[in-house]
Order: structure tokens, then C-alpha cells, then sequence
């Protein structure tokens, strides 16, 4: 497998982070994004600070932060190979109490930080006719559940379900393969302590852990005819319930 330079959004915390990690131990080159600059730094020099990372840290809802990862991965690796739009947030709140500014929160976070770094990169994969780019969704866009009301980021994830389908549909003539990875409940900081509290979600009666999403990724990654797939890394969340 060839060395890839791949751009992680999000990667200063839980999924993010590993999957950089991961992509990094298989030798490839990584520039990782935060918007928290302090905390990418101490990413940043866990992961050692070495020839194949670099960081850029900034919102991705600004279209700039996406130029200049780019600008960053050729100046530093000379090439996009993969992008990985992990960046986002999830949050409860009943339908009739969303706000204006509530819903843009999660349109402007994940929906268009989605859309404009990747933007930004398929110029750069269109010069080499070749590319990868994994979103990161939720099978809770096809799979409702009573009781969680979250309709403004569900409606921003959806959004990013369909981008991928129609990126996948529009740029395949130039070998860019578009996927999502839908996690179910995985053990990360957003879920706090309470994880194992949602594990009946799940067929499998547990919660995910961030290497099970990581692992995915890579093997989407590395894949050259894997495009348009919705795949789901929920131990079965989007098939039922584990009730036992």
C-alpha cells in the first residue's frame, strides 16, 4: 500500500484521535485539526511531533481553515490523499425549543465544515485523479429514537449522508471515492461516563470502542472500489435493539 497523506478534522479528542493515530502507525503522513489549538498541541506532541505530522488548528465552519489544510499537507507532503471530515457535535434539544441560532450551530459545525474542507481538497485530488474522502455520519439518520430529541443534528448529519451519495456520483470519473462511517455509541469524551448506559442500542449489548471506528476508516481508506457506501459501525444499532 502506498504512503497517503491523509488530513484528520476534529482529531484533537475521542474518534478523531485515534483515527490519526492509526493512520500513523501504518506510516503514513497526517495533518491533524482542532479547533481548541491548545489541545491539538498536546495531541500534536504525544504523537511524538515527527516528520509525518503536522497541525492546523481552526473552526472548520470557516471555508479558510480547509484552504489552509490543504496548503499544509502539500507544502509539507505534496499531496491530498485523504480527507477524513470528523469534526462535529451532537446535542439534545425538543423541536419546539430549537432556536435559529441553535440549529446553525450544528448546520454550521457539521454541515458545512463538511462541505467546504472537502471543497477545499478535491481540486487537489482532481490534479492527481485519485482521492479518498470519509465522512463521519450516524445510522440515526435512518433510525429514530423517541425519547432523544435531536432533530438540528440529525437534520445537519442527514444533510452529510446526501452530500456523500451525490460527491460519490459527481467526482467517481476521477477515481475520488466518497464514503460515510455511521458509529454507533462509542466510548469517547462526548459520552462521558455514561456510555455503558446506552449499550442495549446496540445488538451486540455494548458500546463501541474508538479503535472500532478507527479500523473502519482504514480499511475504507486503502480500499480503491469502495464509493457511495453508507457504512454502518454500530454493532447493529441500525438493525434493532438488544432489550434482554
Amino acid at each position: 500500500m502506498k504512503k497517503q497523506t491523509v488530513i484528520i478534522t476534529g482529531a484533537s479528542s475521542g474518534i478523531g484521535k485515534e483515527i490519526a493515530k492509526h493512520f500513523l502507525d501504518k506510516g503514513d503522513n497526517v495533518v491533524i485539526n482542532s479547533s481548541t489549538e491548545e489541545k491539538l498541541q498536546k495531541v500534536f506532541e504525544e504523537f511524538g511531533a515527527g516528520q509525518n505530522l503536522a497541525m492546523v488548528a481552526g473552526n472548520v465552519s470557516d471555508k479558510n481553515t480547509g484552504k489552509k489544510l490543504v496548503a499544509t499537507a502539500m507544502e509539507r507532503f505534496g499531496s491530498v490523499d485523504v480527507l477524513i471530515n470528523n469534526a462535529g457535535i451532537y446535542d439534545t434539544r425538543p423541536f419546539l425549543e430549537v432556536t435559529e441560532e441553535y440549529l446553525d450551530t450544528f448546520l454550521n459545525t457539521n454541515l458545512k465544515g463538511t462541505y467546504f474542507t472537502t471543497q477545499a481538497v478535491i481540486p487537489q485530488m482532481l490534479k492527481q485523479q485519485d482521492g479518498v474522502i470519509i465522512n463521519i455520519g450516524t445510522p440515526l439518520v435512518g433510525h429514530a429514537l423517541g425519547g432523544a430529541p435531536s432533530t438540528a443534528p440529525l437534520t445537519s448529519k442527514g444533510a452529510i449522508h446526501a452530500l456523500t451519495l451525490q460527491l460519490a456520483a459527481e467526482f467517481g470519473i476521477n477515481n475520488i471515492r466518497v464514503n460515510t462511517v455511521a458509529p454507533g455509541v462509542i466510548r469517547t469524551p462526548m459520552h462521558g461516563e455514561d456510555a455503558d448506559q446506552r449499550a442495549g442500542l446496540h445488538l451486540l449489548n455494548r458500546v463501541g470502542e474508538v479503535e472500532d471506528i478507527a479500523e473502519m476508516v482504514i480499511t475504507v481508506a486503502k480500499s480503491r472500489f469502495i464509493s457511495g457506501a453508507i457504512i454502518n459501525v454500530d454493532g447493529g444499532m441500525a438493525a434493532g435493539h438488544n432489550l434482554n
